[in-house]
């Protein structure tokens, strides 16, 4: 799915919030309860459209944007109270633009950050499902009141011999509705976005496998300290000590790391100097992953990191719940097409999308050409910081032309035609996690030095 990402010249910034005060005191976990739920949305939206066509039969004004708007309303509200795996598909969809109209974009984009909490209760019937014990005789002291709520769970603050830590509770019945839950929001998925099932078909199995894992929390464990041993040679960055005597498979305790959010960070004003500084840690946090590891962080939205002015400025990294292991072949496709060399190729650029399967021998000569005009300009611009020893993330000239682009791009009436996911759907995190890094480098405004130079152990 490469030219989701490249269509979208305008890298959202998803700026982290508190939730809801309101705690959510039911969840249906059940497959029967959250069809039940769904089912009742749907008749819901059914009506909507029903409404709207007939008022357009009798002549009445309906505009098609009303009932996106009532309908996006609609289906966030029950997204947000089943939670799980509906809620974090509605979030990675908001961040495609191009698939969905802007009133499902605009509505699902709230999944990032303004989920509602479980209420206590709930909470303390995770624990004792894990341990047999409630939060409160786990540890010495326990906020009931989470303090960040997402699509597959919420954190709190404890503490334990003496030592602050955050504790991330999964919500109830997550993990085994995943497959039951996308069977279910498909159809409605597939209207919004006019596409048939056939075309989505290998994208959804990439979509499933990472949410199964990201709800296994023993799996995040070794993950995330997996990653800490290989990168913590990397400056400026800092990694939790994670505790398995306090986790299970639905709870994750770890060190609670200092720092803040980037808005509450950049409310500050911190100096040039430490906003590079971060910025390039985060730059050769990925670049590393990528090039070296071939596995990526790959949720890089700014509630998973922590921002501080320690040492200059250090970013603590959390949450590896979502990590994509990139296979060699599609590693190199994606290198390639950063290259400098790639671009000024036009031969080299044509052949590399068509081994990647997004030009196909099948398609005409206008639309191989059109693919090859829309990513070529997108490549320029999208790769610039990758053909330059620096590049400044936050120039407003360099937004305004990112901005500009994807406006261009969604006016593009041949493009708009063209809804099919092409290419390998292991780009579908990759895509996701370099839109996610120029983000957050964009709202840092950081300079760094893009020029790749391996940093490794040295004994």
């Amino acid at each position: 799915m490469l030219r989701y990402a490249l269509h979208d010249g305008r890298f959202s910034v998803l700026f982290f919030s508190y939730m809801s005060d309101q705690p959510q005191e039911s969840l249906p976990t059940s497959k029967v309860a959250r069809a039940a739920r769904f089912a009742k949305t749907g008749l819901k939206v059914g009506a909507n459209y029903v409404q709207h066509y007939a008022k357009k039969a009798v002549g009445a004004d309906s505009p098609t944007a009303d009932l996106h708007q009532a309908n996006a309303e609609e289906l966030y509200g029950t997204l947000s109270e089943m939670k799980g795996s509906v809620l974090k598909v509605a979030q990675m969809l908001a961040m495609e633009k191009n698939l969905l109209p802007p009133a499902y974009a605009k509505q699902f984009q709230q999944a990032q950050y303004q989920t509602p909490p479980l209420s206590g209760p709930l909470v303390v019937k995770a624990f004792r499902d894990a341990f047999g014990h409630s939060p409160s005789e786990v540890f010495e002291e326990f906020d009931p009141s989470a303090r960040q709520a997402a699509s597959i769970g919420q954190v709190h603050f404890a503490r334990k011999m003496g030592k602050a830590l955050a504790v991330k509770v999964q919500y109830p019945g997550v993990g085994a509705s995943i497959k039951s839950d996308i069977a279910m929001v498909k159809p409605v998925a597939l209207r919004i976005m006019g596409l048939k099932e056939e075309t989505l078909r290998p994208y959804l199995a990439e979509v499933e496998a990472r949410l199964i894992e990201e709800t296994d929390y023993k799996l995040e464990l070794s993950r995330g300290q997996a990653v800490a041993a290989k990168c913590g040679h990397l400056p400026h960055l800092q990694f939790p000590t994670y505790y398995p005597a306090l986790s299970s498979a639905r709870i994750l305790t770890m060190d609670w790391l200092p720092g803040q959010h980037m808005q509450e960070f950049l409310a500050k004003n911190p100096p040039q100097e430490v906003r590079n500084q971060l910025g390039q840690a985060l730059w050769d946090f990925y670049q590393y992953q990528l090039r070296e590891l071939r596995q990526l962080h790959a949720d890089p939205h700014p509630g998973n990191f922590l921002f501080s002015l320690t040492d200059g400025g250090t970013v603590g990294v959390l949450d590896f719940g979502c990590v994509k292991d990139v296979p060699p072949l599609e590693q190199q496709q994606f290198l390639a097409l950063l290259d400098p060399a790639t671009l000024a190729d036009p031969a080299r650029l044509e052949a590399l999308l068509t081994e990647a399967g997004v030009l196909r021998p099948t398609d005409s000569p206008a639309l191989r050409g059109m693919y090859l005009r829309t990513l070529t300009q997108s490549l320029e611009l999208v790769g610039r910081p990758f053909r330059q020893d620096t590049f400044d993330l936050g120039d407003p000239a360099y937004l305004k032309s990112l901005y500009a682009l994807g406006d261009d791009l969604m006016q593009d009436q041949d493009l708009r035609q063209q809804r099919e996911p092409r290419g390998s759907a292991h780009f579908v995190y990759l895509n996701r996690t370099y839109v996610g890094l120029f983000s957050l480098l964009t709202e840092l405004g950081a300079v760094v030095n893009t020029t790749y130079q391996p940093l490794t152990l040295t004994f």
